[in-house]
Order: C-alpha cells, then structure tokens, then sequence
C-alpha cells in the first residue's frame, strides 16, 4: 500500500510513516511530494494522504496525524499512548503534554537541518522511534536518577495527603491519587493545569480548592515547600554541595534555589547547612 504526505517531513511525518510499517502495513511505501501535489498524486499513485488539513488522516482537536492513526487502526498499545503523548507535544510545541517532547523536538529539528534528503531522514527516524518504542515499552519505569525530586515530592504528596483520605474529602482527591501515582510509574513531570486537565475540573476551582487539603498552600506553593524539606533533609543527612542540592530539588540554579529556601525558612541555605553539620 501506499501512502503520500507533504515533504520535508521533521516530526508527526516520521512517526506516522514508523507508525504505519511497524503496525499497520509492514510493506508500505511512503513518498514525499510539495504539499499542492499530495492530493492530485495520491489520486494517481492510488495512494493515501495523510498529515495535511481537510482529509481523514490529519489532526484533530489538540491532538496530531499520529493519535488519529492509533484511534483509527485501534491499536491497544500502552507504549504507542505514551509516545503518542511526547509526539503530540513535539508536534503541536505542547512540551507539558510530555517532558521528552522537547527532545524529540530538538532531536528531529536538528536532523532535519542537517539530512536534506526526506528518505534518508525518514530511515534515520525510523531507527530512533523503534529505539523510542523500547524506552516505552520496557524501560520507562526506569530511573537515570534514584531518588528525583519529582518523584519524591509526589510520594510525599501521595503518602501523607491522598493515601489514607477520609471519605469525606471530595471525589477528585481519589483520582488525583490514581494520576499522581501515575506520574510516579511513568516518570513524568506534574502540572496544576496537568491535574486540572485530567481531572475535567476547573484549574482556578483546583487551584481554590486544593489549598484546603495540602496545609492551606497553592498548588505552586506546596510543590515548592516540599522540595525545601527535600533539600533540608539533604544538607541533614549528605555530603552535596548546594549547586547539588539545587540541581536535585529541581530549581534552576544555584541563585534561585537560595531565593526560595531564605524565604520558606528565613535564612540562606549556607547558613543551615552549617548549622546542621555541628
């Protein structure tokens, strides 16, 4: 079978052409063409357009070509879901949607300015998305840092607010227990808008909301307070030094780590570290 889309192809065109030999049409042939041709070519190739507006195979909504050729083709896969999620970022310039979407992006934006030649890009991205397919499929759990801060400031939020919940808390605390513990399995970065999203609530009745259930702080707040206490805990019980501690608490840098920690504890981070180690 044949199947036609625009040239000079970069994300969403060589995954959905992956997509198509790994799952659907292990014989397919893909052909590249200037986008005022895909339509009068795939009429007289006899071959299917996909990836440009008023066709079947396009996107739809926030999402792209290649979601649609998961749903289309109904292909029950937990590994496609969670690349179609970093495609769809990379793709649509959502990198919330995924935290590899920025490096898919980078990844593919760079190859695409050094490989001219749409073919030889193609056979290249082949290669990286079936490499993409094994990270999801059998290595996502895995993590390159033990310990990371998302991940504990999750477990903390899980262990010590949602675990044990009365049942008098509202319903969305039991579902953000199932997304935060999702989180955790697939090593993916939190958002208020993320929870809001997936929760199908208001983010501002979230935001509201969730400070009567985390010790009266905003969601911002919260994640913050928790990765000062990580930190506090770490110059507490190691050896690292304060660009380290920033580093795995998640700040940005040095400066900013210090900023937030003065104004959640009163003094600098130097100063407590001292004062810890006698």
């Amino acid at each position: 079978m044949k199947w036609i889309t625009r040239e000079h192809p970069k994300i969403d065109r060589i995954a959905c052409p992956w997509l198509i030999r790994r799952f659907i049409d292990p014989e397919a042939e893909i052909i590249f063409v200037p986008f005022d041709r895909v339509i009068p070519m795939s009429e007289e190739l006899k071959a299917i357009p996909f990836d440009l507006p008023d066709i079947e195979y396009t996107h739809y909504d926030n999402q792209c070509t290649f979601d649609y050729f998961i749903k289309k083709h109904q292909l029950k896969d937990a590994a496609l879901d969670r690349i179609a999620a970093i495609v769809r970022g990379a793709d649509t310039d959502r990198h919330d949607f995924a935290p590899q979407a920025a490096g898919l992006e980078a990844i593919f934006s760079g190859l695409a300015y050094n490989i001219k030649d749409d073919y030889q890009l193609l056979e290249l991205g082949i290669t990286i998305y079936d490499g993409l397919y094994s990270w999801a499929k059998h290595l996502h759990q895995l993590k390159h840092t033990q310990g990371s801060p998302v991940e504990q400031m999750l477990l903390e939020v899980y262990n010590k607010y949602l675990k044990d919940r009365s049942k008098k808390a509202p319903a969305w605390t039991k579902e953000l227990k199932e997304i935060i513990q999702d989180q955790l399995d697939t090593n993916l970065t939190l958002s208020l808008q993320q929870v809001s999203d997936e929760l199908e609530i208001n983010p501002a009745y979230l935001s509201r909301e969730f400070s009567k259930y985390f010790d009266n702080l905003s969601f911002g707040d919260y994640i913050r307070k928790l990765r000062i206490d990580k930190a506090k805990n770490l110059m507490d019980t190691t050896a690292y030094s304060l660009t380290e501690i920033a580093y795995l608490t998640g700040f940005s840098d040095q400066s900013h780590f210090t900023r937030i920690f003065k104004k959640q504890t009163g003094q600098n981070p130097s100063v407590y570290k001292k004062a810890a180690k006698k």
